[in-house]
């Protein structure tokens, strides 16, 4: 008896699985699911703790055994979903950009909003001029210390805030001022209201970036906003499309396709390749997701999606939410008292801290550039195979994406929209995101080795630190290894329209196979089948066996008879 409540007790605890999610303010909240919980479950869980209402506009993001990023299904089962070794570790973020932050109804929801663009900018997702960018993180200044104290904020007291990847002196000035003079008397709230105005006017406002390369082997990262779908290649959106202008999403391998309809009957299909297979349905899932919550007016609007060719199912995706019409809506329902919030404020934080006493990176010495690079890079790819990122092969650096974007070290380049060097990195927000000094010379240097011009401001930018002779060519050889492995994209389309017209041939040939077999048994063969002596009744079927199967038939053994006949005579 006692040993089958042991078993009983064991295999109960068996059942129960321990959950880690990190919330935006870098805070964890811990709990314990049962093997068949859905993912709804844990989500309410986690929005009960958080006293949100609007809770549409987030999700939970984990990393599969692979390192491949997902978001949670709320309809599947979460042991299933995650599929590696308890205790689960997950990450709660903005996964639907409100279209208008400052128009959500509570503000707690104000806040995690908040607290999420705070970490894109701070991990350079989110590209703007240096004066938006003084104006973003004076904002977020107010919000945490409060007004300026002459006794409290001594000289210099912006520099100890960490706002971007990197900023220049001129920058920390500016923010200073800024905070001093403008923000004066405005509340936590109303400081990050204000900041979620001026990031909603953004270019790259609510981009999540995933890594890509186009059909001619250049680096991009595409994204999908509140607005449409958008192209990113170096620090440029060289591709905007308004989302009732896509018709369709489909990947097929790694391979993604995005069908546009344009005015005056234009239509477009964009190709891009993904760095893994895992990597392309990822991308072709949030597609169908954002597509669905951005634009259908109704939740029952919302079909299954297929992203099959013509013999095969391919993957089928259904998106599970309300849409953001819905949303709006139920959202104005609410009435209760506004929930108590606890800002962080000033404790610091793991990827996206508030203070920080270390070195800025841009006052290392150009003499050391060289190792600085060499370790950073490292870093960099150790992060990425760590971290919520797309998968990195380390033994070549084939399948690597290197963000290359113009960075703002110097005091002249107030016009450039650029504040991190690892502008769109695809690394998670969990860790934070390391800075490359060589990231600019290496955007440059690809531009010389494929024979392409740079801009005025690039080399402007660059002018001061020009590298040697033997620094090109070293960097040139690491620039060369890294974009090898996406030479040949053209010939992988090839190699599947082989393999596509090598399946249609098969099937035909099946087919008429299957025909002709149907055909014989109905004609020469006595089985005397419901359904067979139903299809001889019919006259359509009389009139073809006596006009054209059996003068076929006579024909074809006139045929053989004769060449048997010559094969007996020689």
């Amino acid at each position: 008896m006692l040993s089958r409540l042991m078993s009983g007790s064991s295999r109960s605890l068996e059942r129960e699985y321990s959950c880690t999610v990190r919330l935006l303010d870098d805070s964890e909240y811990t709990c314990t699911i049962q093997r068949d919980a859905k993912g709804q479950y844990l989500f309410d869980l986690l929005c009960h703790h958080l006293n949100l209402l609007e809770k549409d506009y987030f999700g939970i993001r984990f990393v599969d055994p692979d390192k491949q990023r997902h978001w949670l299904e709320f309809t599947k089962s979460v042991v299933k979903q995650l599929r590696s070794q308890p205790p689960f570790t997950m990450c709660f973020r903005v996964k639907f950009y409100p279209a208008d932050p400052a128009a959500l109804k509570e503000e707690i929801t104000r806040y995690l909003v908040f607290l999420q663009i705070k970490r894109d900018l701070y991990h350079g997702r989110l590209l703007c001029k240096t004066s938006d960018a003084a104006l973003l993180a004076a904002y977020i200044l107010q919000a945490e210390i409060g007004d300026y104290d002459p006794g409290k904020h001594p000289e210099g007291y912006s520099s100890k805030f960490q706002f971007f990847p990197k900023h220049s002196e001129k920058l920390e000035r500016k923010i200073a001022e800024i905070h001093k003079t403008e923000l004066s008397g405005q509340t936590p709230a109303t400081s990050e209201l204000n900041f979620l105005r001026k990031a909603q006017t953004l270019e790259t406002y609510g981009v999540d970036p995933h890594p890509c390369k186009d059909v001619s082997g250049n680096a991009a990262f595409l994204a999908f906003t509140p607005f449409g779908f958008v192209v990113l290649q170096g620090n440029k959106r060289v591709h905007f499309i308004k989302w009732n202008e896509v018709t369709k999403l489909k990947f097929e391998g790694k391979t993604f396709y995005l069908y546009v309809s344009q005015k005056e009957e234009k239509k477009i299909i964009l190709t891009y390749f993904a760095p893994t297979p895992e990597a392309c349905k990822h991308l072709w899932k949030c597609g169908i997701e954002n597509q669905a919550f951005y634009k259908l007016e109704k939740s029952s609007q919302v079909r299954t999606v297929s992203s099959s060719n013509l013999f095969f199912k391919g993957s089928r995706f259904r998106y599970s939410g309300r849409v953001a019409k819905e949303v709006m809506e139920s959202s104005a329902k609410i009435k209760r008292e506004p929930p108590e919030i606890h800002r962080a404020g000033m404790v610091p934080s793991r990827s996206c801290p508030s203070i920080t006493h270390g070195p800025r990176l841009s006052s290392v010495p150009r003499t050391r550039r060289r190792a600085v690079h060499i370790s950073i890079m490292e870093g960099l790819e150790s992060l990425r195979d760590s971290a919520h990122s797309t998968p990195v092969r380390s033994s070549s650096h084939g399948d690597t994406f290197l963000p290359h974007v113009r960075s703002s070290r110097a005091e002249s380049n107030e016009r450039v929209a650029v504040i991190a060097d690892e502008a769109y990195s695809p690394a998670d927000s969990v860790l934070p995101t390391p800075v490359a000094e060589h990231s600019l010379e290496l955007m440059l240097l690809s531009r010389q080795i494929n024979g392409a011009t740079c801009s005025i401001e690039e080399e402007k930018e660059s002018e001061a630190s020009t590298p040697t002779a033997a620094e090109v060519e070293a960097l040139g050889g690491e620039l060369r290894a890294l974009c090898q492995g996406h030479s040949r994209p053209e010939e992988e389309q090839v190699n599947k329209f082989v393999l596509s017209v090598l399946r249609l041939l098969l099937v035909t040939m099946g087919l008429l196979f299957v025909l002709l077999l149907l055909l014989i048994i109905l004609t020469e063969s006595d089985l005397d089948i419901a359904f067979f002596r139903d299809i001889r009744q019919t006259p359509e079927f009389e009139q073809f066996h006596y006009q054209y199967f059996c003068p076929l038939r006579r024909w074809f053994a006139c045929k053989i008879r004769s060449v048997v006949s010559l094969l007996i005579d020689t």
